[in-house]
């Protein structure tokens, strides 16, 4: 891994995002969701599913008396909320907000056990438990995300309450596990961890925290496993055994650097994929780092859909095989798309190559966007590529797939980890080190390198527009190298450097290298060529032979029954004729895309189920393409990405 180069991501404040796109959606998380996932955390949205999550940690902490309810893994929500809002702060000082953060952080820290243990099922229900099932109960999942939790808020406020009760539960697990005789020789059954310690690492500096994610990443799926011992012994249940993925579906059934292909719970695996590059970055680990390289070229180009989804069986929410891609049961959660950017921004770290910025962008414009409605206050777990509501309503295996955004979840992974992804989205568009600043993602803003003290104003019209500028606002007088990504989905580029056409530059790994003597005023202006792209698929993914999608730029495109009539199925896409790019009439602001079609029609049938003596007819029909994230915003009807075509 010495050929690499090594950069870091920038601190969320570091980033001040005015972009007309994506500032809205920061508003939205935090005027929006930020305040209405506090009242579902507090059991005060009506007609919601209740989190139980506030009430735990009080009774956890002796402050109200009661039983645990909720999900084992139900402290998880709080802490990404927290973690959400110490993003947030960072970039926008609300008294009233970090007041509301700073009373639940003092009841996390009264639930704290003194020895530095905090998880509230077993401290509700009994202490003497703990530890006894890691295969299913999320002990070490839940201290993932409260030790992320920690850190951000430290870094958005100053504050360190949270980041010393995180150090302290880093501590007892660092006593609990490891190689050493008389510890747990044990990992997670659901990851997160790996990729919090070498956080915690990296702020504190302390290498007991690395070496533990290291240890974790190591012992899973070493013989004996784990996980056959931990049954043996405690009497777990076990609810894969007669799955066809058994310990893979916690990733747990063969060494990591064993594994050639992504198998198991989606979500788990892209975080253990996200903790392996980040281990792998920091100890120089050149195994590791390849075994990254080999599942992230399986998932994306084997395993993942055109959205930028992963997982697609309801069963185990999980991989299945390579070029397995059902659009109407697919499961695709939320979470694993985030787990994808989480991911690949990890692997852009080491190796900045477009297809890592490629898949980050796709993911977050498409599957992540469409998690969430345009008002910040209904979500989805599963995003489909087709639906129908009778289906949903009517075919079992079709159940898991809701038609409608929900108001929350008695399993609400999927919200507030929106919430805390899109508003820390600074810190995924640009890495950086002493000598090249990447930019990995075009957002609009102002963006200071704290390792050079370089400033840049970015404009940006993406999505919808391909034109982009960044001007030098502040520099030293010293050579510096700006790379700027080429997108997978742009046919060129037309560049200007301070107003001449500019053609001296290196392509390397799909980024437009700029190695010169900065001076404050200088600016480049990229031009992208964005053209709508009529996409197929691997002849191998059976359910879309003789079927297109269609893209622009960085967005998919879907039709929806209210611009184009139901019995989506019937209709077909002319690909020899031209789509038109128009403005967006049913979303102001955003665009739509148009294209000539037709339409099979019913006529001659009278109800009969089969017949051999009728030929099909159509009739001319436009076909009205909107944004695949928009979807289900105005009410509830047929979708589909994959159409037919002619």
């Amino acid at each position: 891994m010495n050929s690499r180069i090594y950069t870091e991501p920038l601190p969320a404040d570091a980033y001040q995002i005015d972009d007309p796109f994506w500032a809205k959606k920061q508003e939205t998380v935090r005027t929006q969701m930020i305040p209405y996932q506090w009242r579902a955390l507090n059991d005060q949205v009506e007609g919601a599913a209740p989190s139980h999550c506030i009430r735990n940690f009080k009774i956890a902490a002796g402050l109200e008396d009661g039983e645990f309810k909720g999900r084992v893994f139900q402290d998880s929500d709080v802490a990404k909320w927290l973690e959400a809002v110490g993003y947030v702060l960072s970039w926008h000082k609300d008294e009233e907000l970090e007041r509301t953060a700073d009373e639940a952080i003092e009841i996390i820290a009264a639930a704290q056990q003194p020895d530095g243990y905090l998880d509230t099922y077993y401290i509700i229900n009994g202490l003497e438990k703990r530890w006894t099932n890691l295969m299913n109960n999320h002990e070490l999942y839940c201290a993932g995300h409260m030790i992320e939790a920690g850190i951000a808020y430290y870094e958005g406020t100053g504050k360190r309450k949270l980041l010393d009760v995180v150090i302290r539960l880093a501590d007892c697990i660092d006593g609990t596990f490891g190689p050493e005789e008389g510890k747990l020789h044990a990992y997670p059954g659901h990851e997160i961890i790996e990729m919090a310690l070498v956080r915690l690492y990296r702020l504190t500096k302390e290498e007991r925290y690395l070496n533990l994610a290291k240890y974790f990443i190591d012992e899973r799926g070493q013989e004996p496993l784990y996980f056959k011992l931990e049954r043996e012994k405690y009497g777990n249940t076990y609810y894969w055994e007669d799955s066809l993925f058994q310990e893979q579906y916690f990733q747990a059934g063969k060494p990591v650097r064993e594994q050639k292909e992504a198998e198991g719970h989606a979500v788990r695996a892209a975080y253990l994929y996200s903790g392996m590059a980040s281990a792998a970055k920091e100890t120089g680990d050149t195994s590791l780092w390849e075994a990254c390289t080999r599942l992230w070229d399986n998932v994306v180009h084997k395993q993942m859909y055109i959205t930028g989804a992963i997982g697609s069986s309801d069963y185990g929410e999980a991989f299945t095989f390579d070029y397995d891609l059902p659009n109407d049961t697919v499961y695709g959660e939320t979470c694993a798309s985030i787990g994808l950017i989480f991911w690949a921004r990890r692997m852009l770290e080491v190796e900045p190559r477009s297809e890592y910025a490629d898949v980050m962008e796709l993911a977050l414009f498409n599957t992540c966007l469409s998690g969430m409605s345009l008002d910040g206050k209904k979500f989805f777990y599963v995003n489909p590529l087709e639906v129908n509501p009778k289906a949903c309503q009517k075919d079992q295996l079709k159940k898991h797939v809701e038609y409608e955004r929900q108001p929350w979840f008695e399993c609400a992974c999927c919200p507030p980890n929106l919430a805390r992804l899109i508003s820390s989205l600074g810190s995924y568009a640009v890495t950086a080190n002493e000598s090249v600043m990447y930019l990995h993602l075009y957002v609009g803003g102002r963006v200071k390198n704290p390792q050079n003290g370089m400033t840049l104003g970015i404009k940006s019209g993406l999505p919808w527009n391909p034109k982009t500028e960044v001007t030098v606002e502040e520099c030293r007088e010293e050579m510096y190298d700006l790379a700027l990504r080429m997108p997978g989905w742009a046919d060129g580029v037309s560049i200007r450097l301070n107003g001449e056409e500019e053609t001296r530059f290196a392509d390397v790994d799909g980024y437009i290298h700029f190695r010169r003597e900065w001076k404050p005023g200088d600016c480049v202006k990229l031009s992208f060529d964005m053209p709508v792209r009529i996409n197929r698929s691997n002849p191998s993914v059976k359910e879309n032979i003789g079927k297109a999608a269609v893209s622009r730029g960085p967005l998919v495109y879907c039709l929806e029954e209210a611009d184009n009539g139901d019995e989506l199925h019937r209709l077909s896409l002319d690909t020899k004729e031209e789509i038109e790019v128009c403005k967006g009439a049913a979303f102001e602001g955003t665009t739509e895309l148009r294209g000539r079609g037709r339409r099979l029609s019913g006529d001659g049938w009278n109800g009969a189920l089969y017949a051999s003596d009728i030929e099909e007819s159509y009739s001319e029909q436009t076909l009205t393409f909107i944004p695949y994230y928009l979807w289900n915003n105005r009410g509830a009807g047929e979708m589909t990405v994959w159409v037919g075509k002619y």
